[in-house]
This record gives structure tokens, C-alpha cells and sequence, in this order.
């Protein structure tokens, strides 16, 4: 099953004060135009979707280069694509929202979902972010979490949402917070065979 969240049309119109334009009469440089113009423009260029099977590859990609980029380790390519590939074959436990800009994935998001006793209800974690490094500073992050709280909005059983960063992630950290998430007081510990060091 394949469900879908297209947020942009190929000719939706372009509002300037009290103008519109069809996109097809913009001018080629997006900068040239006013800011509120180039926001509409940016958000008609991404569609955000639910990932597939086919975008396996691109998130096993991405999952490396996060573990690298943000705690220095080098993960085993064979295990993280297995990874990948099972959330695929077990939707209960999960899945991965992917945003498209200019025909390549920009960027993606894992969402797992843990139930609460507390709130008789499921919480969806927020993991295994990434954007490209040329789509960064964008939106590409915020339109994948305006994704996750429309579909959060549409399911009653979920009571919200929650992620964990690295501590010392301060771009990450801020963008969380102007999307309106707040630091919690818990601490997270763990223990296993590949516990972080």
C-alpha cells in the first residue's frame, strides 16, 4: 500500500502583494523575486511523500553519512541496509517520510512509534534525520515535520510526538525548538552490543 501527501502542484500560482503570477511566467532567478515570493516558489519545488522500498538505497546512504557527520562513526553498510529494508517489511513499527527537491530526495525522517500507558496512547519518534548538505538551510526538515503533525492531526491514537539529538547538535537543537518542541527533563541511558560509547 502505497499512501501519499503531494504538498505542491506544478502550476500553482504565485501570490506577490496583490498580484499573481503563473509560475510559468516567474522570472529564471528565484532571488530576484521578494521573499514571500521565493518561500511560495521553494514550497512548490518540494513534494513530500512516504518512503518505499525504492528509496531503500538513498536512506541507507543518508543513515551513514548522519552517523559519520554527527558522532564520527562509521556504521556497517550490510547492517544499516537491513535496517532500512525491515522497517519496510514491519509498518507497525514504523516508517520514513521523504522530501523531493529538484527530482532527488533531499531529505528524509524515521518515525517509530512506542506505546505510553500514561497516555493510552502511541508516541511517534522523530528519527534518523537527514538532509543533504546542499538542500540544508531550506526547509526541507520543517516540511517533513509539518508532514508528521498533518498525519499525527488525522490519527487519534497518536498523543504526540518526541526525538532525541545529540546534545552538542545546537543547529538541530534550535531548529527544534522554532518548530515549537520544548527540552524535556529525561535523560536517556542505554545497554546493548552496540551501546554508543
Amino acid at each position: 500500500m502505497t499512501v501519499e501527501f503531494v504538498c505542491c502542484s506544478g502550476s500553482a500560482d504565485v501570490h506577490v502583494g496583490d498580484r499573481s503570477q503563473s509560475d510559468a511566467y516567474l522570472p529564471t532567478r528565484p532571488s530576484a523575486l521578494p521573499a514571500a515570493a521565493q518561500k511560495a516558489l521553494m514550497k512548490q519545488d518540494m513534494r513530500i511523500r512516504l518512503a518505499d522500498e525504492r528509496d531503500a538505497q538513498t536512506l541507507t546512504d543518508f543513515n551513514l553519512a548522519m552517523a559519520r557527520e554527527t558522532e564520527g562513526r562509521d556504521l556497517a553498510r550490510a547492517i544499516v541496509q537491513a535496517g532500512v529494508r525491515s522497517l519496510f517489511q514491519h509498518p507497525e513499527a514504523g516508517f520514513y517520510v521523504v522530501a523531493e527537491k529538484d527530482g532527488r530526495i533531499a531529505g528524509s525522517l524515521m518515525i517509530t512509534r512506542e506505546w505510553s500507558d500514561w497516555r493510552n496512547g502511541v508516541y511517534w519518534w522523530i528519527q534518523s534525520v537527514y538532509v543533504r548538505k546542499e538542500f540544508r538551510r531550506q526547509g526541507v526538515y520543517r516540511r517533513l515535520y509539518e508532514f508528521v503533525k498533518s498525519e499525527l492531526a488525522r490519527d487519534e491514537n497518536v498523543c504526540g510526538f518526541r526525538l532525541y539529538v545529540e546534545k552538542d547538535n545546537h543547529i538541530a537543537r534550535k531548529t527544534y525548538e522554532t518548530l515549537g518542541m520544548i527540552e524535556t527533563p529525561y535523560r536517556m541511558y542505554e545497554e546493548g552490543r552496540d551501546a554508543a560509547p
